[in-house]
């Protein structure tokens, strides 16, 4: 069980030197411990208030700001203090709290005791995460969208609908024998398959809003010297991978991490691909490309647009056509070797930057990313995903059994499982062992 009672304190700044840092502290003793650490009795509620800091071997002028409960961001009492970032300061402030009764917090721990006392459910405390570890702006307004509620207010009306549903299903159950029907089969399975409708709406946009949050992985693949690594430098936006005339220069996977259209995407280089390799190095290195290829979300196949076409250049274009790829048709600034009846590709000039924003652009939409910037995705987190299918499946139980005109303890039944699942998506139906798997996520101090 979650221990809530006790008082806790963290840094709640990244760790490393910097302007400001700040500690906080929540729990019971908060309001005690701030006058520990300052020798002062009083502080007006959400001011900031400048004060001296004596803690163990350490002092500093610093800025405490009091929260008291429940308008904090825990729910409890909250005391947070900002002082100069020196992490030999900031660790002596975290002791001298500890000397006066806190605890060192747990990861996740002060977003889990929002989550206890009715602050947040826990779409939004998974969006909290989602917020601290963005590394794109799409990634973030996805994120800020959730912790706005965006989310558990679409999972709520599926739920009052069912809810009403459910509590006429009941009504008819308890009042059979005087003859009191308040659902028709017919009525009951068009509005299940209404409700089915608003959720397959959530789950068609959820590879997307994956790829939102979690980030993608492109691969690029081809044969040797056909402009590969060059290609993921002018992607990357730095000279990462060597570049020489000399075939098979790279040898193992390289990889960089890039923004195309708002997804982090970890952009692969692999050693080319050839039918007859020159060396076990070289054997080893096509194997991890191939490998790489398999599990990649999307793969860019480049083809030097300045040599004829191959049987390697054939048999990769096969081995990708079963998947997300995008061809390129490299070396577009020299005399072509042939031309778009042969393959069609995307011309490119990585050297001179000519076609990288158009390959750009192809990649996010290869992705399936092309109306991201007009609307987050409402559905990003794999759990979530899982348990509204689990809802729908539910649904379509209750749906059949409608439409046959089965008993309605079978239809409410199938009401209730799915109710059940939608329960767990906010959490208003939970388990210390999800609660455990989703907190230790965290970072400590948040």
């Amino acid at each position: 069980m979650f221990q809530t009672d006790d008082t806790i304190v963290a840094i709640a700044t990244p760790a490393g030197r910097g302007g400001i840092g700040v500690v906080r502290v929540s729990g019971p003793d908060a309001p005690r411990i701030a006058t520990a650490l300052t020798a002062r009795e009083r502080f007006e509620p959400r001011h900031a208030t400048l004060v001296r800091i004596g803690a163990r071997d350490a002092h500093d002028q610093a800025i405490l700001t009091s929260f008291p409960a429940p308008s904090s961001y825990t729910g409890q009492d909250v005391v947070e203090i900002s002082a100069h970032g020196s992490p030999v300061l900031l660790h002596a402030i975290v002791r001298g709290a500890m000397d006066a009764g806190a605890r060192l917090a747990e990861p996740g721990e002060f977003t889990l005791r929002a989550y206890l006392h009715g602050r947040m459910d826990l779409v939004q405390a998974e969006a909290v995460q989602d917020l601290v570890a963005a590394v794109t702006p799409l990634q973030a307004r996805t994120a800020f969208d959730q912790l706005e509620g965006t989310l558990t207010e679409r999972i709520k009306s599926i739920d009052a609908a069912l809810f009403d549903l459910s509590a006429r299903l009941e009504a008819s159950l308890d009042f059979a024998g005087e003859g009191y029907h308040f659902v028709e089969p017919e009525r009951v399975a068009g509005e299940i398959g209404s409700i089915i409708a608003s959720i397959d709406v959530l789950l068609r946009d959820a590879r997307a809003g994956r790829l939102v949050r979690e980030g993608a992985q492109v691969v690029i693949v081809g044969r040797p010297n056909t402009g590969k690594s060059t290609l993921f430098n002018a992607l990357a936006g730095s000279g990462r991978a060597i570049v020489t005339e000399i075939p098979g220069t790279t040898r193992d996977l390289l990889t960089e991490t890039v923004d195309i259209g708002g997804i982090e995407v970890t952009l692969v280089d692999t050693a080319g691909i050839r039918t007859e390799p020159s060396d076990a190095v070289e054997t080893e290195g096509i194997a991890r490309a191939r490998a790489a290829t398999q599990r990649a979300d999307l793969a860019v196949l480049v083809l030097d647009r300045s040599r004829p076409l191959s049987g390697d250049d054939e048999a990769l274009l096969q081995s990708v056509g079963k998947s997300a790829h995008v061809v390129v048709a490299s070396k577009a600034d020299l005399p072509p070797a042939w031309n778009d009846r042969a393959v069609s590709g995307l011309p490119v000039a990585a050297t001179a930057g000519e076609g990288v924003p158009q390959l750009r652009a192809a990649i996010a939409s290869g992705l399936g990313l092309v109306d991201t910037h007009r609307d987050t995705p409402a559905i990003t987190n794999i759990r979530h995903v899982e348990l509204l299918g689990r809802a729908r499946a539910a649904l379509q139980r209750a749906h059949d059994a409608a439409a046959l005109t089965m008993p309605e303890e079978f239809v409410s039944a199938d009401v209730t499982d799915a109710r059940g699942m939608l329960e767990e998506i906010t959490g208003h139906r939970s388990v210390d062992d999800t609660l455990h798997a989703i907190f230790d996520r965290f970072c400590i101090g948040k």
